[in-house]
């Protein structure tokens, strides 16, 4: 089922002058309806919809002032990102979802978000919660001509989110549940490919929203991925705690058995047994970190089954892959993404030890991009100059930039150079 999250009220009573400012008194509470986008470090609330009773043709930024308020359940959010303003870059007239018009009943207050802008986010990253969790966060948006305040959020909007199926329900064995994220493509042929993202250690639980934003995986719904696959299911499946759990709670780097590889492969069996147009020579699956992790695990215990994967951050440790599992896996079509600076799973201890054993055992369609760091990729922050933890690296794959191989020479297909996407939608068993 597709959500769009937004239920429209009206019980404002706003009046304008010549200039259409608000400017009539009133003491009832507005209503509003937040936009939350997901960017490459995770959500950011960028837009607020105030709704309106009656019709304005235009609207001045300098006119309003924004102040949140974030809490979580657990302790852990910096005090900085407890409470404060936000800056309004821009604002206009709109329609109930924002999109801009001459006149209308509804404004939107475009607003600032930045990677190193914690109160910009309406989640936070915090260890003792298991990882990133949704906070409570709310808005006071005011008039500053009128007084007028709205306060009441009626509604949520998550582009590219609200596209997938966030019901998914999963139950192996009676005893472990992993919830699911899915997008159907509108197309219509009789075969579609099947893109399989697991999430990284920080993004389990029950809620699907959260591996879906905590670092954008919902982008390989967005239209410019979906045109290399000419259309493309999306299953994002959830671990209850995260993918390396030995069942105690502690890591597994590969030397013992994780707690749900199996339970996380009957579910894509059964998603499959559940949609009759996935293309079942077109499956492919990727992760960053634990999900890297995850991805390789299930290469090397169904060598088969896949088209290609493209981990990221890989967290599998080389010493526990065996030269029968490589050999096992050397026709598989892989494409590595990790960064040098990666201190959480440095390169030196997985990616790197995997990829050379897999071209000394004669791999000829394994890829590797290979960052220094992982750096602002849109410009607005820095750019180059721009580092994020260089554990990151899963950026480049969220976003289709990665391009060259390990010797830093641009990946072909057919001749012509290729992005990671354009590659991956080409593999086929």
């Amino acid at each position: 089922m597709k959500r769009f999250f937004l239920f429209v009220s009206i019980a404002l009573f706003i009046s304008c002058h010549s200039t259409h400012h608000i400017v009539a008194q009133s003491s009832d509470i507005g209503s509003y309806t937040m936009v939350v986008e997901g960017y490459d470090w995770g959500p950011g609330a960028s837009k607020v919809i105030l709704i309106l009773d009656e019709v304005v043709s235009s609207v001045q930024k300098e006119d309003f002032s924004i102040n949140v308020k974030k809490q979580a359940e657990c302790n852990g959010i910096k005090t900085d990102a407890k409470s404060g303003g936000r800056t309004i870059l821009y604002a206009y007239v709109s329609d109930e979802v924002g999109n801009k018009r001459a006149e209308g009943k509804y404004i939107t207050l475009v607003l600032l978000v930045a990677p190193n802008l914690d109160i910009s986010s309406p989640m936070q990253y915090i260890p003792q919660c298991s990882g990133n969790v949704w906070a409570n966060y709310t808005m006071s948006i005011r008039s500053n001509s009128s007084q007028k305040v709205w306060e009441n959020e009626i509604g949520r909007i998550h582009p590219l989110v609200d596209e997938f199926d966030l019901s998914g329900k999963f139950v192996f064995n009676s005893d472990i549940t992993l919830t699911y994220a899915d997008f159907t493509p509108s197309v219509q042929q009789d075969k579609i490919p099947l893109i399989i993202w697991l999430h990284g250690g920080g993004e389990g639980g029950t809620d699907p929203t959260v591996p879906l934003m905590a670092n954008r995986a919902a982008n390989y719904a967005a239209p410019e991925i979906q045109d290399y696959f000419g259309g493309a299911y999306v299953l994002v499946p959830q671990s209850p705690t995260f993918w390396m759990d030995k069942g105690t709670g502690e890591y597994t780097r590969g030397d013992v058995n994780d707690m749900y590889n199996e339970s996380l492969m009957a579910l894509i069996k059964d998603y499959v047994a559940e949609h009759p147009k996935v293309d079942t020579d077109r499956i492919y699956v990727g992760g960053c970190s634990n999900g890297g992790y995850m991805s390789l695990k299930l290469m090397l215990l169904h060598p088969d089954y896949f088209a290609a994967s493209f981990p990221s951050a890989l967290a599998y440790h080389a010493e526990h892959v065996t030269d029968a599992q490589i050999e096992s896996i050397k026709e598989m079509p892989i494409w590595f993404i990790h960064s040098k600076d990666d201190p959480v799973t440095k390169a030196d201890e997985t990616v790197v030890p995997v990829y050379k054993r897999l071209m000394a055992a004669g791999a000829k369609n394994v890829h590797f991009s290979y960052y220094d760091h992982v750096v602002d990729i849109t410009g607005f922050y820095g750019g180059e100059n721009f580092h994020y933890l260089g554990h990151f690296s899963w950026i480049y794959s969220h976003a289709n930039l990665s391009k060259l191989d390990y010797d830093n020479k641009p990946v072909k297909l057919n001749g012509r150079s290729v992005t990671v996407m354009e590659w991956l939608a080409a593999q086929k068993k």
